[in-house]
Formats: structure tokens, C-alpha cells, sequence
């Protein structure tokens, strides 16, 4: 009897992700950024991107700790609070963002110089800009 109850408690627990699993394989992990810019600033915060985040990617890219990184730009306004540009960071997987923090640090201070310069960086862009919101998704392949 206590063999049959565990049993029916070990598939009660596994059930709901054998259940997901059913529709979809899970793929990358994506963390998806939406920012407003303020008016006429956007060839500046465009600048700013070019000049410091590009480079901070393209070197999390060579050195792996990311798989891809992309900017949109959104191209209707539903309202005025609405976001303008997009920066999506696509990670392998959950576990690939293990010691993040870390990794970024480093990358940050051979691309940037410090943490000092990085803050600079950071000021002079939040007086373009405002985060609307910042996502961690995970993609799925439906089956």
C-alpha cells in the first residue's frame, strides 16, 4: 500500500511537467528590454548604443556568455507611453545566466574601463531614455 501511495504521489508531482513537455520543447532564454526614448533624442541614445553596449555584447558574444543580442525599433505608437526601441539578449539557457553578474563585470571593465565609466555611461543615458519594462522569456518550440 505505502509503494502504491508514493507512486501515485510521485506522478501527481511529475504529471503537470510531463503535461507541459507534451506541447513544446523548450530553446533559448531571452531577456527582452523595452525602452522609451525621450523626444528627439533617439539618434543620441542610437549613439550611446553604438558606442558602448555594441561593443559590450559583441565581446559577451565572442566570449559566450551570450548566444545573440538584437535592437528593434518599434515603428507604431499605440500611445505616448509606448517604448520605442527593443534590445533582446538571447542566453543558451536558464543555467547560462549562472554568475551573470560576474562575467558582465569583467566584460564591462576590458570594454569600458570600470565600473566608474560604466556609471557615467548610465547617467548621461537615463536623462535620453526610461526603461519601460525588462523580461526574462523562455522560447519555446511547439511540437
Amino acid at each position: 500500500m505505502r509503494k502504491l501511495c508514493a507512486l501515485a504521489v510521485f506522478v501527481l508531482l511529475l504529471a503537470p511537467a510531463l503535461f507541459a513537455q507534451e506541447h513544446y520543447t523548450e530553446g533559448p532564454v531571452w531577456r527582452v528590454s523595452l525602452i522609451r526614448v525621450k523626444p528627439n533624442q533617439l539618434d543620441a541614445y542610437l549613439t550611446s548604443l553604438r558606442q558602448s553596449s555594441k561593443p559590450l555584447l559583441d565581446e559577451e558574444k565572442r566570449q559566450g556568455t551570450i548566444m545573440d543580442y538584437k535592437f528593434f525599433l518599434k515603428e507604431t505608437k499605440n500611445n505616448p507611453e509606448d517604448w520605442d526601441l527593443c534590445l533582446a539578449v538571447e542566453y543558451k539557457n536558464h543555467a547560462a545566466m549562472d554568475g551573470l553578474a560576474a562575467k558582465a563585470e569583467a566584460v564591462r571593465d576590458k570594454i569600458l574601463g570600470g565600473k566608474q565609466q560604466a556609471q557615467q555611461i548610465g547617467e548621461k543615458r537615463q536623462e535620453i531614455r526610461e526603461l519601460v519594462s525588462s523580461e526574462l522569456l523562455q522560447e519555446i518550440m511547439l511540437k
